[in-house]
């Protein structure tokens, strides 16, 4: 490194974010996550031994994947080479391996690769890093904001230690802004910066466990502020509040994040629990979720959860549809509440859904089974003449009902449908109750 360089790398240490500045520089400087890097667990014993293996860490944004990425390369004697998987290719990949085997064939030097978003590569891309992570010409330290299980080649996870980061506390939120604000080195401590308790507390309940976020939000405060009369800058919560007006969820929709809230929300119907439903509604609606989705999901909990024990509630959730499609936001989540509401208040039950299931695995298992021939459509034999099938007409009997075999020789007596006695199920019931003694006496 050149003295031209040295002093780029010094210019922008002090230029950079203060979240950036205040990364730990060492395992006992982070704030959290004590649940893989306490004194006790598999990575901090390995990272402090320097006897680390492949791993991949995963979790929101914010809670400290690149900065134990940024530790390991303080605290080990191996080469330390970081790429971006949104802007890298295969050919800087090829670069770093081949750099890794002159390494360890001339010096005997292991290589850490850190791959930040390593989701963004293609099967391809992480295809080609298996035979070097395999024989060790690089440890490969993965960083996904995904779940590694659904977007990270299952060879390439083979071969690494899969480690889940927490949100932050707000309790661990706190420390890291009071830390930032009074600290003289890397963080706001020369600009004489005080902070109030209640400002500290209200941007760690908002931060939502993105220490980035909180950090980012302070600064602001800070740089826009004037100073007192005694000559410090002093934050509080009104300040606070402004710079944290609203919070960007981490909310992608083509993430885990979208698919757990639309399973609690789906969920939330289900157990009954309207005050949930629309809790997570709000949160779907807020992080700008797509209202057509939602209104497909509530139709479908309609008719799986809700079913017969109150038909009505798939036309809720059929009208709901139709009108957010005309109406649009805001006002269609209005319309979204009205129907979640009233799927998550209706009797329940998932008997239609139980029998539909049970009758297609069913068919699946044995086949198609011959309908009975009274039951076929009425054709012409070969003479061009139609035949008699036999077929009784519900409707020339009493009470509109007749006994006779619908199901195929070999299946008949089966049982798909089993209502419940909730709500109008109830109904319908009694009236198989009605149509089984019919049976009965027919036999």
């Amino acid at each position: 490194m050149d003295l031209f360089e040295y002093q780029r790398q010094q210019n922008m240490e002090k230029e950079s974010p203060l979240a950036s500045r205040m990364r730990p520089e060492t395992l006992d400087e982070i704030v959290g996550q004590q649940h893989i890097i306490g004194p006790d667990k598999l990575l901090y014993r390995a990272i402090a031994a320097d006897r680390l293996t492949s791993i991949i860490l995963y979790g929101p944004p914010g809670t400290g994947k690149t900065t134990i990425a940024r530790v390991i390369a303080n605290a080990t004697k191996a080469g330390f080479r970081q790429i971006n998987a949104t802007s890298a290719g295969k050919r800087d990949m090829e670069e770093v391996v081949e750099q890794a085997k002159e390494a360890r064939g001339m010096y005997g030097k292991k290589t850490i690769l850190f791959i930040d978003e390593i989701h963004r590569f293609n099967k391809a891309q992480q295809d080609y890093l298996l035979p070097f992570v395999e024989d060790a010409t690089v440890i490969l330290i993965g960083a996904t904001t995904e779940n590694p299980f659904f977007e990270v080649n299952k060879a390439l996870l083979s071969r690494s230690n899969i480690f889940e980061l927490y949100r932050l506390s707000p309790s661990d939120i706190e420390t890291l802004i009071k830390r930032a604000v009074y600290d003289e080195k890397k963080g706001l401590g020369a600009m004489k910066v005080d902070i109030d308790d209640d400002a500290v507390k209200f941007l760690a309940d908002r931060a939502e466990g993105d220490a980035r976020g909180a950090l980012s939000a302070v600064e602001l405060a800070a740089l826009t502020s004037g100073r007192g009369e005694d000559g410090r800058i002093h934050i509080t919560l009104e300040i606070a509040g402004e710079c944290i007006q609203k919070k960007i969820l981490n909310y992608d929709k083509d993430g885990e994040n979208h698919y757990d809230t639309i399973s609690a929300f789906i969920k939330s119907m289900r157990g009954s629990d309207p005050d949930a439903a629309v809790y997570y509604l709000a949160r779907m609606l807020y992080a700008g979720e797509d209202i057509k989705f939602i209104a497909r999901r509530i139709m479908i909990c309609a008719s799986e959860d809700v079913g017969n024990a109150d038909p009505n509630a798939l036309n809720v959730a059929v009208s709901a549809c139709l009108a957010v499609e005309r109406v649009g936001m805001p006002e269609a989540r209005i319309i979204l509440s009205q129907a979640a509401i009233y799927v998550a208040t209706a009797p329940k039950s998932n008997a239609s859904y139980m029998a539909i299931g049970s009758a297609y695995s069913r068919v699946e298992s044995e086949g198609m089974k011959k309908i009975p021939r009274h039951l076929q459509n009425v054709h012409a034999d070969s003479y061009g003449e139609e035949r008699e099938q036999g077929y009784l007409y519900a409707h020339d009997y009493e009470d509109h009902y007749v006994v006779q075999q619908y199901l195929p020789d070999e299946l008949v007596g089966e049982k798909f449908y089993h209502p419940t006695t909730q709500g109008y199920e109830k109904q319908i019931s009694e009236y198989l109750k009605y149509t089984e003694k019919r049976k009965q006496e027919a036999n």
